[in-house]
């Protein structure tokens, strides 16, 4: 590691202040202590949130869940009322990484990171959910931008996600054997609005599959989404799978996230 100096800011307006000065937010640091080590970040401040309590709250408002931005993956995967109102959420988050990962990674520091393999970010999409900050409330379409970008700004901090609750949901993700990150996963939530598909680990960040959203607003089983063709001219290809075998994935993955919201 190389010399930085290390805050641990106790409300969140002083994180923002810190964030406004230069400082990088630790949120979990699974992703940001590890490129450190790498030298692929090399921020001279270092701003950690984990004494902000406020930021890691989780509760039920009305027809969603709002979860703070440093609740863990590990108090996802096992909070009861996530468990109740979106049990896929909850099985998400307990198949993030291992259990150091999930002891330790959060749900902010993984939106705010938006790694294209990263699986919150198709639960926020495939959900409509919005992103709570210190200066505004930013939808999921607006939100993810690409890879690694978002529509933050650098004195801006997430406060909370809140996430309507669907009438049913799935997650299904293929997991890459080492890293344990989605080669694909695939969120698919049934709405008073119709079906919404979110795609992780596709290519160059989340995105929503306009063609199987379409297929399964008419026909909510596995047999409409099997019928949808997966064009894989845009997918990523690399050393874990080519471009077809991805959209071959995510065929599969779809239909089968489709029975088991059919089958909840």
């Amino acid at each position: 590691m190389y010399a930085f100096t290390y805050e641990r800011p106790a409300t969140t307006a002083d994180a923002a202040k810190l964030a406004a000065g230069g400082a990088k937010l630790l949120a979990g640091g699974q992703t940001l202590l590890a490129s450190m080590k790498l030298r692929l970040s090399s921020p001279p401040t270092l701003a950690d949130l984990a004494a902000v309590k406020d930021l890691s709250s989780i509760q039920r408002e009305g027809n969603a869940l709002v979860i703070g931005a440093m609740a863990r993956h590990a108090d996802v995967a096992t909070n009861a009322d996530v468990k109740a109102a979106i049990p896929a959420l909850a099985d998400l988050a307990a198949h993030i990484g291992d259990k150091q990962v999930r002891a330790m990674g959060t749900l902010g520091g993984s939106v705010a990171n938006n790694d294209p393999s990263a699986c919150y970010p198709s639960a926020v999409l495939a959900l409509g959910a919005t992103v709570h900050t210190t200066q505004r409330k930013i939808t999921a379409s607006d939100f993810f931008q690409g890879m690694f970008t978002t529509a933050l700004k650098d004195d801006e901090v997430i406060t909370a996600i809140s996430f309507p609750i669907p009438k049913r949901a799935a997650y299904l993700k293929f997991k890459q054997p080492a890293s344990r990150f989605a080669l694909i996963g695939v969120f698919v939530a049934q709405t008073d609005a119709g079906a919404s598909v979110a795609v992780t680990g596709g290519g160059n960040g989340v995105f929503r599959h306009a063609g199987l959203e379409a297929a399964l607003g008419k026909s909510f089983t596995p047999e409409a989404a099997a019928a949808v063709k997966i064009d894989a001219s845009e997918l990523s290809s690399d050393i874990h799978a080519s471009a077809a075998y991805r959209a071959n994935l995510i065929s599969v993955q779809t239909q089968r996230a489709v029975a088991a919201c059919l089958s909840a």
